[in-house]
């Protein structure tokens, strides 16, 4: 007869193994999905704009999501028309919008400093829900906001110090697109249910990449799509690393360990991005950029814990 003891010790380790291979995926989804503003960082290096940036990473991962689109369609029900009016609508405020804001502020801030205001996006849908849903929110709640504000608000006016008027500007475009994409999430909450994530995001981002796209050819001139050998390089790491694999492994790892579990393990995003900024860009790391982000994180930890 199998021994009982062995054989829950078999069954702990195995749900433990595949607790630390979720949490890693979850942990290198983060750090990839965070680099984009290194990489978009070093694409401005090459007198690119914005709106030029944002239409190469969507024109290089449009292909990856069209393909998850047409498998996810396949084995789905149709959509009602007023589902494909949501997720038009939902691609363009969650993935246009929010993503060409978070562009634009990067062209004026440290690439730490941007991850730290796009981190507090779980505060701003809670926020949002305390207005337009009537939440109460705890006392706990109440700190983790405080908390968060207060390290980010620290990170901030030490960038405005040395980076001047301009990283005011930039910092409200990436809070405008941190709010643009917590409007977004609580817009998904019921569609998402009907539709499913994976389908959702395939769509929106579909969605989102032809606005992207379509912009740009009414912005620019043709001649614009004629860039240094490096850009389209460094545009093809964005769009496939920095956008189209972080939401397979983000997606496979709730799938292994839960929301709750892959979101506290994406905290490690704005730790990876001080430290990378700091390699590839040569941005200087300093205590209170430390003591910032500690304090953001541990408002988000706080957060994700009374949510989970």
């Amino acid at each position: 007869m199998p021994d009982p003891a062995s054989s829950a010790d078999d069954a702990s380790l195995a749900a433990r193994r595949q607790l630390l291979i979720g949490l890693a995926i979850a942990i290198v989804g983060a750090i990839l999905f965070s680099a984009k503003a290194i990489v978009a960082k070093l694409i401005y290096r090459y007198q690119v704009d914005a709106v030029t940036l944002i239409a190469f990473r969507m024109l290089f991962s449009l292909p990856f999501f069209a393909v998850m689109a047409v498998w996810q369609a396949r084995k789905a029900a149709s959509l009602s028309g007023k589902e494909k009016g949501q997720i038009v609508i939902l691609g363009l405020l969650g993935y246009y919008l929010s993503s060409f804001l978070d562009f634009l502020g990067l062209q004026y801030i440290s690439a730490g400093l941007e991850r730290l205001i796009l981190f507090l996006t779980p505060s701003f849908v809670l926020l949002l829900s305390v207005f337009l849903m009537k939440r109460r929110i705890t006392l706990v709640e109440w700190s983790a906001l405080g908390i968060s504000y207060l390290g980010t608000v620290l990170v901030f006016v030490h960038d405005v110090r040395l980076g001047g008027s301009n990283v005011t500007l930039g910092g409200l475009l990436v809070l405008g697109s941190a709010v643009c994409y917590a409007v977004y999430l609580l817009a998904s909450g019921e569609l998402v249910k009907r539709v499913g994530s994976l389908r959702l995001v395939a769509y929106a981002m579909c969605v989102s990449s032809v606005a992207c796209i379509v912009q740009f050819f009414l912005l620019r001139p043709l001649s614009f799509l004629v860039q240094p050998q490096a850009v389209y390089g460094l545009s093809l790491v964005n769009a496939f690393f920095c956008t189209v694999l972080p939401v397979f492994l983000t997606m496979i790892a709730v799938q292994r360990i839960g929301a709750a579990s892959a979101s506290q393990a994406g905290m490690i995003g704005p730790v990876s991005t001080l430290f990378l900024g700091a390699m590839l860009l040569d941005e200087p790391i300093t205590g209170i950029q430390l003591a910032g982000t500690a304090l953001v994180l541990c408002g988000i930890y706080l957060l994700s814990r009374k949510k989970a």
